[in-house]
């Protein structure tokens, strides 16, 4: 089953198989299938085509995938230019969330720590 040009796995539950898409989640799958009226262990390739094409329907009716990540970007953007105090952290590549950076964060400031590799030491020229 194609939905918006991604593939939802076959062997997968469905409540598992609609997460694939972006901007769908374990709960949002779950109130789609329930809104449909359809069990939430159901494989993707057990559905019939009129389920697909009910599926299919709600599913495009809402913002995901490229819509919504473009809309996500227009929001980081637009908080940039305004130079908001989240807008300030996302250009300075800074947790936006209130997390600490004394001690974590290292991997989005580029401060990654690496250990010594103890068999690896450079040749003295004697």
């Amino acid at each position: 089953m194609r939905l918006l040009g991604i593939t939802v796995p076959n062997e997968k539950r469905l409540e598992i198989g609609l997460t694939v898409l972006y901007g769908v989640g374990r709960s949002r799958a779950q109130t789609v299938l329930k809104k449909l009226d359809i069990d939430y262990g159901k494989r993707a390739k057990d559905l019939t085509p009129e389920e697909e094409n009910k599926i299919r329907g709600l599913v495009e009716g809402m913002t995901l995938e490229g819509n919504l990540k473009r809309e996500v970007a227009g929001n980081i953007k637009r908080l940039k230019d305004i130079k908001t105090y989240r807008g300030i952290r996302h250009l300075k590549k800074l947790p936006t969330r209130g997390q600490r950076t004394k001690t974590n964060s290292r991997t989005v400031r580029g401060n990654v720590r690496r250990t010594m590799a103890s068999g690896k030491r450079k040749e003295s020229k004697t």
